[in-house]
């Protein structure tokens, strides 16, 4: 069949008569220039008017022979089009962008006449209310996509609206009906009857079949419902000319928050054309027998479960999970016991993960008692379920983490402590000056494994500073090296001109470690370990494993090996603490968690990408580092040296731990410090009642029985404003930054802390 030319352009003509305007101002330009040329006396001048112009002409000619062949190729296209939905039973229609009717098939026509030259969205509007949302919505989504559909509701039934893009500015259109709503067929007077609900409640529309059911379609919905409000699967008695008749609801909601309503008769549900109503509800139904076996099945439901045949099989084989037989299940259901109570399953066939909800319902018909089973697709709720459960997981463990690290670190501040004073009364010839090292170096390596702890839930406090990438890596290839033993080989590549960052170096050499230790485990046969940095530069936000990094510049670490991949199901759980894929033993499953809150905590991001069999490989984001941004300087010295220089001045030192209290008046004494001690924050200020005393600096932990550090503080600070203030904690620094900025003069020191650094820090705060 060949387009009839009557028709309007539509999109076979769109393209081509832009080509022809282009052609014909492209041909008045060029002939103006030609005669130009002619005219003009200078030969020069002339000469090249003259060649502009046969240059415009040309082109003028080209693009005409261009929009003669887009035409010829479309007019093609859209007959071959026209071939394929000729004898097509659903109306088919082709349209422009603007939604203009180019052709129709044979079906549209005789459904709705000629309408060449109409828009679609007139000929619809005939048959449901408001369709130019919908039409809207599809052509939007093929222009995307290539392709959409949605069903609606009319009032002559159920109808598949379908559209497919064919090219930049046309769309081929087909209505189906779903089911055939023709006087006399099967299902014509049986089909099932519906009606549509708006967000608010209000009653939008019913199809034929209801308005016979009912008696007419100006029945009030208080008349069809008389019982408020609704649940799927459950029976009503519907209000009919002839009586109350028992229905039983299905709901399904649609796009713009509509509510689609199917009534079907409390009956046995696979009589005759009552069937063909059940099959194609959009609502995935099983009948099942007490003993557990489904006896009937819709399109929707086999769908669901991915089977193409369920009938005489029993639902155990479909379903998985439950916790108990479904059998026992089952035959409690038909006894009444736990009747619209829904339970989550998986579905155990299909190639998807498929999380359902069933509901079952009992039924009474021709003396026996059948169940409904109403199946609705759980997926999205038990992966939003299980992300709750790990986000509640992660921070329970946090908190337990954050909690058990407070109490270490105190312990090992008065450990450290009291060995650093030691140590300064004892020199290197003394034979217990290395036993007092041991213990030292011990206890730092203590604290360590505490700040892993704190890691993963990123509550850890970092010293960020400038970071050159290319150098870092050099400082610790001599330690790598030896990390991963002589089978295997550890490569380096750097980008020539790396940008630098702004992170805590330690805690990032603990990182590089920790990757580089997992890929060595996971080539025991020995192989080849790359270290590559490069700069990256994203100009638009970039979305990667549910996480969307913004635009902006980025240094990039990539940390691969050769080893043994990792399977596709533990992938997504190596970043969470003590999880481990090695023997027990060998692992704590803190490395990967630990790497993970660092890297977060720096302001980055960190992917893992692996095939099994192949290798694994780590790619770290960390954004380059801007000069305009403050810089915290590199931490002091951690083992105790003499300093040379003692200080003066009164100190207000305000610890609950005893142990710390002790350690840290003796260090301040030692080094010429007044020092006065209160155990809380309430003999802190009942000390500082005393006006004639003159305090220079607080000394305060911040998490205290009673009143808090920063609490007893401001308060201090009211009458004493010049006091300089030093907090000290076991927690991170910003689990109270905001407290802690709102008090002027105040620094932080993080347990454990030495000798050297408390009295440094106090120094500084006083001088």
């Amino acid at each position: 069949m060949v387009l009839d030319k009557s028709l309007a352009p539509g999109p076979v003509t769109r393209v081509a008569l832009r080509l022809d305007r282009r052609a014909t101002v492209l041909a008045l330009a060029g002939g103006a220039l030609l005669i130009a040329g002619l005219l003009v006396p200078p030969a020069t001048l002339g000469l090249l008017l003259f060649c502009v112009g046969g240059c415009l002409v040309w082109t003028a000619a080209v693009a005409r022979l261009l929009a003669q062949r887009h035409r010829a190729v479309r007019r093609r296209f859209y007959a071959l089009i026209s071939s394929f939905v000729e004898h097509d039973a659903s109306p088919s229609f082709t349209t422009d962008i603007d939604g203009v009717i180019g052709y129709q098939n044979p079906a549209a026509t005789m459904r709705f006449g000629g309408q060449g030259g109409e828009t679609l969205l007139r000929i619809l509007g005939q048959s449901f209310a408001s369709p130019a949302a919908t039409l809207y919505r599809l052509q939007t989504r093929a222009q995307a996509k290539g392709s959409a559909r949605e069903d609606v509701i009319t009032r002559h039934g159920h109808l598949r609206i379908s559209v497919h893009a064919t090219g930049e500015d046309g769309f081929l259109w087909r209505l189906e009906d779903i089911i055939d709503r023709t006087e006399g067929e099967l299902g014509g007077q049986m089909s099932a009857p519906v009606l549509t609900l708006s967000r608010s409640g209000a009653l939008l529309s019913m199809n034929d079949a209801l308005s016979r059911l009912v008696g007419g379609d100006d029945v009030p919905l208080e008349r069809i419902l008389p019982e408020g409000p609704l649940r799927t699967g459950d029976v009503y008695d519907i209000a009919t000319p002839d009586g109350a008749r028992k229905m039983r609801l299905f709901e399904v909601e649609t796009a713009l928050g509509r509510r689609e309503i199917y009534f079907m008769p409390d009956t046995a549900v696979h009589q005759a054309a009552e069937w063909v109503a059940f099959d194609t509800l959009p609502v995935a139904l099983l009948k099942v027998s007490p003993t557990g076996d489904i006896e009937d099945a819709n399109r929707s439901a086999r769908d669901l479960l991915g089977v193409c045949q369920l009938e005489n099989q029993p639902l155990g084989n479909f379903v998985e999970g439950l916790g108990r037989s479904v059998v026992d299940w089952v035959a409690d259901a038909a006894e009444g016991r736990g009747i619209g109570r829904p339970e989550f399953m998986r579905a155990s066939e299909g190639a998807n993960d498929t999380f359902i909800q069933i509901v079952l319902n009992r039924i009474d018909a021709a003396g026996s008692a059948s169940l409904i089973a109403v199946l609705s697709d759980a997926t999205e709720l038990k992966t939003l379920e299980a992300k709750f459960v790990q986000s509640q997981k992660m921070q329970a463990i946090g908190q337990l983490a954050g909690g058990i690290a407070h109490d270490f670190n105190n312990l090992l501040t008065a450990i450290s402590g009291h060995c650093d004073l030691l140590l300064l009364r004892h020199d290197q010839a003394d034979p217990e000056y290395g036993d007092l090292v041991q213990i030292h170096q011990n206890a730092n390596r203590a604290a360590s494994l505490v700040g892993q702890l704190l890691a993963f839930s990123r509550k850890q406090t970092l010293k960020p500073e400038r970071v050159v990438l290319r150098d870092a890596l050099a400082d610790l290839t001599h330690l790598l090296n030896r990390l991963v033993g002589e089978r295997v080989t550890l490569t380096l590549n750097h980008d020539p001109d790396l940008w630098p960052i702004r992170a805590d170096k330690r805690q990032l050499e603990q990182v590089l470690m920790n990757l580089v230790v997992n890929a060595r485990d996971a080539m025991s046969g020995g192989g080849q370990i790359k270290i590559e940095t490069n700069n990256a530069v994203l100009q638009a936000p970039f979305t990667r494993d549910r996480v969307t990094l913004p635009a902006g510049d980025y240094v990039v670490i990539k940390v691969s090996d050769e080893g043994c991949g990792i399977p596709p199901d533990r992938l997504q759980k190596v970043f969470e603490p003590f999880y481990t894929t090695k023997r027990t033993g060998e692992g704590t499953g803190l490395g990967l968690s630990t790497a993970y809150g660092i890297i977060k905590q720096t302001g980055g991001y960190i992917f893992v990408d692996s095939v099994v069999g192949i290798g694994t490989s780590f790619l770290i984001y960390l954004p380059s580092f801007n000069a305009s941004d403050p810089v915290a300087e590199a931490a002091p010295a951690s083992l105790p040296v003499a300093s040379p220089e003692r200080g003066s001045g009164v100190v207000l030192l305000v610890e609950d731990e005893a142990p710390v209290r002790a350690f840290a008046s003796r260090a301040l004494r030692m080094r010429g410090y007044t020092v006065i001690e209160a155990e809380n924050a309430e003999e802190a200020l009942e000390t500082l009642e005393d006006k004639s005393l003159e305090i220079d600096v607080f000394v305060t932990d911040v998490i205290m029985p009673g009143m808090d550090g920063p609490s007893w503080v401001s308060q201090a600070l009211k009458d004493r404003p010049g006091v300089k203030v030093v907090f000290v904690s076991g927690y991170a620094e910003d689990s109270f930054s905001e407290q802690q900025s709102r008090i002027p003069n105040s620094v932080f020191l993080p347990k454990p802390f030495s000798l050297s650094e408390l009295t440094a820090t106090v120094h500084d705060q006083i001088h």
